[in-house]
């Protein structure tokens, strides 16, 4: 089987968000050019709350590197200060970010029905997954693979006309809970799955060939959470042991280089790996359901943002894949077929190197 992590861009649509304010919060982008300008981030992460947008660890972060970070608005010119002192270059990638978040919104005007150019809460995109099954049976069906920590089931479509000794590809989207775009593609691709059957060749021989496993939102907790509390969080919302921090990043809990290369084991970070690998109940159930269809599933897709990258492993270390050539292949050539549409350019490689040098 082999795994490819994209992320994409953002999109501009509409929402309805919580009373929480970003007002004057600044999103700064730096290059530090050696490893003392290097430790100088490391030291503002160390005193104050940083929010690393790229790369999302201070761990990860090298020399020659751009580096996209969120402070509290209180904090901004104290970082300014640093910043300046250190003689470390930098942009203010983003001035306001209530701004940004309010001029994302094309409308103001909200119905209850779902919609594919506007970004649908929890309980839209659950309604929907019913919906779309129900309008298309002959090639979609719906499962529940788990529930959540707070008790909300897992929606799993199944995408593809029925058949004997079909191989399938998975793909999952909202891993992190603000990365909205994520679950908005993972709804498009399904409907232009069923759109298009029978009227694009391509389309048509993949549905034909193969099974289609789609799971909107991984991270269902914290992406209501976005919604209705705190649009920047990211985590799940689970409860730790010893401690008032809520959540662990689900992608950095998976039993494969759990709590290593770019990971924190401390629970307040955004990063944290979780008490253990699997402990969160939305990651156990992906992982289960992947390990009960290992002999059908041969590719693994996993939608995030913030960037334009194509993924493959490995980003909890450095080493190379047995299958990289395959792997490098696939990403080159999906990286020049996104080109040729809208000359888009997505970096390609292995996770931990290919972020790096982004």
């Amino acid at each position: 089987m082999w795994a490819l992590l994209v992320l994409i861009g953002a999109a501009s649509v509409s929402a309805h968000l919580q009373d929480l304010s970003f007002d004057g919060q600044k999103v700064f982008r730096v290059i530090p050019q050696n490893d003392e300008q290097v430790e100088i981030l490391n030291f503002l992460a160390r005193i104050m709350e940083v929010d690393f947008w790229q790369p999302d660890s201070v761990t990860l972060v090298r020399p020659k590197m751009q580096v996209d970070f969120r402070v509290e608005a209180e904090k901004t010119f104290k970082v300014e200060d640093l910043l300046k002192e250190s003689g470390m270059e930098y942009q203010v990638l983003i001035d306001n970010l209530q701004a940004a978040l309010d001029a994302q919104f094309d409308s103001q005007a909200r119905t209850s029905s779902h919609s594919y150019v506007k970004y649908n809460n929890w309980d839209t995109i659950a309604d929907w997954t019913a919906d779309i099954a129900a309008q298309n049976p002959d090639l979609v069906s719906r499962s529940v693979i788990g529930n959540t920590y707070e008790g909300r089931p897992m929606y799993l479509l199944k995408l593809g006309k029925s058949g004997a000794n079909k191989k399938a590809i998975f793909m999952d989207c909202g891993f992190h809970a603000r990365e909205w775009i994520s679950p908005a593609f993972c709804q498009w691709f399904v409907k232009e799955a069923v759109e298009t059957y029978g009227k694009d060749s391509a389309m048509t021989t993949l549905l034909d060939k193969l099974d289609f496993y789609v799971l909107p939102v991984v991270n269902i907790d914290g992406y209501v959470y976005t919604w209705t509390n705190d649009r920047m969080w990211r985590k799940t919302r689970s409860k730790n042991s010893g401690t008032s921090c809520i959540g662990t990043d689900p992608n950095r809990n998976f039993d494969a280089g759990w709590c290593t290369l770019g990971a924190s084991d401390y629970a307040c970070s955004s990063t944290y790996c979780g008490s253990a690998p699997e402990s969160e109940k939305e990651t156990k159930a992906l992982a289960d359901f992947i390990r009960g269809h290992l002999s059908t599933i041969k590719a693994y897709l996993t939608i995030h943002s913030y960037s334009q990258l194509l993924l493959f492993p490995y980003s909890y270390s450095y080493k190379l894949p047995s299958n990289y050539q395959e792997l490098n292949s696939i990403a080159k050539a999906a990286s020049e077929e996104l080109a040729s549409l809208y000359n888009t350019d997505y970096t390609y490689g292995p996770g931990a190197t290919t972020i790096c040098k982004y």
